[in-house]
């Protein structure tokens, strides 16, 4: 990749201050090295449990752009943190200290599987099992490829501690990110999903310059060729959805969208493993009882080494990290043509979303800039006894760090360009908010999601929904066609018109700080009743 942002030397001279004593170590070396430093347990059938501690999912708020000349016109700073160059350099020279009398391990590999859009990163771990996940999240280069100079290094010190007062941060967890020196450090989080992300934020702020969209997406591929990318934020659904057994897997999680088509960032799958279920989603399932996958914060018993997938005591958001040849119909080259069909996902708590919804292009745009799904009262701590929306734009602002109204510009002319068919999908409730409904079946979704991706969806009579404006089918084979309609599901149907209502003036609201950046069918496109 052509970088747009200055060579500095501190992208080299890490390696040259504090060199690693262990260097592109294999999965099995890595294992060893993880249990015998006591870093993790290895499970029946093979994973490795390890915990992260104190943070089991991402530290946005704690998350950096150094504030460069070089980046200063380019990065969306009203939801980007900036940090001072001074700041960055003395938090530098302070993890370098730190890492001086460590045994750091590293692993030069690459994001992007398209080799014209992918950069090349050398990743300094503290954690042996840290460079175990990382080695499964991003692409591995033959060794032939590996350890000429990369195009950005990342740094990843769980055990330093930041001091806010110095290094200009918020407490002792930062995730500081240099675009200009070509680095990337992280300090005071175990949490190994940093890493990922952070070569995510690397993609998105080059790529867009190059023409390529770069998604928060999983993507699969029909016997029929043809790709299908799913929009999600956590939770919704992407990586189980995408691992179908009648499509090829190309990724499930990130990926970008340039002029030969759809490319994966990653090698590798990190899904949810709270309460995974065999039956529903048998391919992940089995990556639990596989040698080289990396589980974080499941329940394991130390003396059958057996493990409970349903025990939520560590962390709700319980995670496993495993290459993506793992998925048995994966493709190994991460590599697709342009989509026939994007779905946006929705976890909708409030029970208003339909199963499924056909939207058009400026409808797709509205959504994609809005990014909605609702958290679960219970599963994260301050939230109440309701639901609560959470707009997340382009299904992933934390990693974005331009502003969205050029993804979305990108998504909107490559939707037209390649005539994409767009849909809305909800895993969420039916009949009922959390509390009062049942989640959408999986069954339903699966048969509905089917039916959109083969073209047969678009034959199914369909009737124009008086809020929200996208079209629901009525009747689809193989579907129970009470489902279809939200408002039939509730058995208080003025209920569902109050719900409803409510959560329309949440998106309206929400949509204020994008009208100023799209067109005048995109703003026409959301929620039309609100009063």
């Amino acid at each position: 990749m052509s970088l747009s942002v200055t060579t500095a030397p501190a992208a080299d001279s890490f390696a040259d201050c504090a060199p690693a004593k262990f260097s592109n170590l294999t999965a099995e070396a890595l294992y060893q090295l993880a249990v015998e430093r006591g870093e993790g347990e290895i499970a029946r059938g093979g994973p490795l449990v390890v915990r992260t501690g104190e943070h089991t999912g991402r530290s946005a708020s704690d998350k950096f752009i150094v504030r460069s000349p070089e980046v200063e016109e380019k990065v969306w700073w009203d939801a980007n943190q900036s940090m001072t160059q001074d700041a960055f350099d003395r938090l530098y020279a302070d993890m370098l200290h730190y890492a001086s009398s460590r045994e750091l391990i590293s692993q030069d590999l690459r994001g992007g599987a398209d080799k014209s859009h992918s950069v090349d990163v050398r990743v300094f771990t503290e954690y042996a099992w840290h460079s175990l996940f990382i080695q499964h999240l991003l692409v591995r280069p033959p060794m032939s490829e590996r350890g000429g100079e990369p195009d950005f290094v990342i740094v990843d010190l769980p055990g330093f501690e930041a001091d806010p007062a110095v290094h200009g941060c918020r407490t002792k967890t930062v995730i500081a990110v240099d675009f200009t020196q070509r680095v990337i450090l992280i300090g005071g989080t175990s949490y190994a999903g940093e890493m990922k992300k952070s070569v995510f934020t690397i993609l998105n702020f080059l790529l867009p310059e190059e023409g390529v969209m770069p998604m928060h997406c999983s993507v699969n591929v029909g016997r029929a060729d043809d790709p299908a990318i799913f929009f999600g934020l956590s939770g919704t659904g992407k990586t189980t959805l995408s691992a179908d057994p009648d499509r090829t897997l190309i990724g499930d999680d990130e990926h970008g969208w340039g002029r030969a088509g759809l490319f994966n960032f990653e090698g590798g799958c990190y899904a949810k493993m709270i309460r995974l279920s065999p039956t529903a989603e048998p391919e992940i399932y089995a990556t639990t009882q596989t040698f080289g996958t990396v589980l974080e914060n499941v329940v394991m018993d130390p003396v059958s080494r057996e493990l409970d997938l349903d025990d939520v005591s560590l962390a709700e958001n319980s995670r496993g990290a495993y290459p993506i040849d793992y998925i048995p119909n994966a493709d190994p080259t991460g590599l697709a043509g342009h989509p026939n069909n994007i779905v946006m996902l929705t976890c909708d708590a409030f029970g208003v979303m339909p199963p499924i919804a056909r939207l058009t292009r400026d409808q797709a745009m509205y959504m994609f800039l809005s990014g909605y799904t609702a958290k679960v009262a219970g599963t994260e701590k301050g939230l109440g006894n309701e639901p609560q929306a959470t707009f997340s734009t382009c299904f992933g602002a934390p990693f974005m760090p331009r502003h969205p109204s050029e993804y979305g510009a990108l998504l909107g002319r490559l939707i037209d360009q390649h005539e994409v068919r767009c849909w809305l999908v909800n895993t969420g409730w039916t009949g009922g908010p959390f509390g009062e409904g049942a989640r959408m079946p999986i069954k339903a979704t699966r048969a509905l999601l089917a039916a959109a991706l083969d073209g047969s969806l678009t034959k199914a009579p369909m009737k124009q929904d008086p809020i929200f404006g996208f079209d629901i089918p009525t009747h689809v084979p193989g579907v129970d066609d009470a489902i279809l309609n939200p408002r039939d599901t509730w058995t208080d149907p003025s209920a569902y018109d109050a719900q409803a209502k409510k959560l329309a003036r949440m998106f309206v609201e929400n949509f204020r700080i994008y009208e100023a950046h799209v067109s005048a069918g995109v703003k026409a496109a959301g929620p039309t009743t609100v009063a």
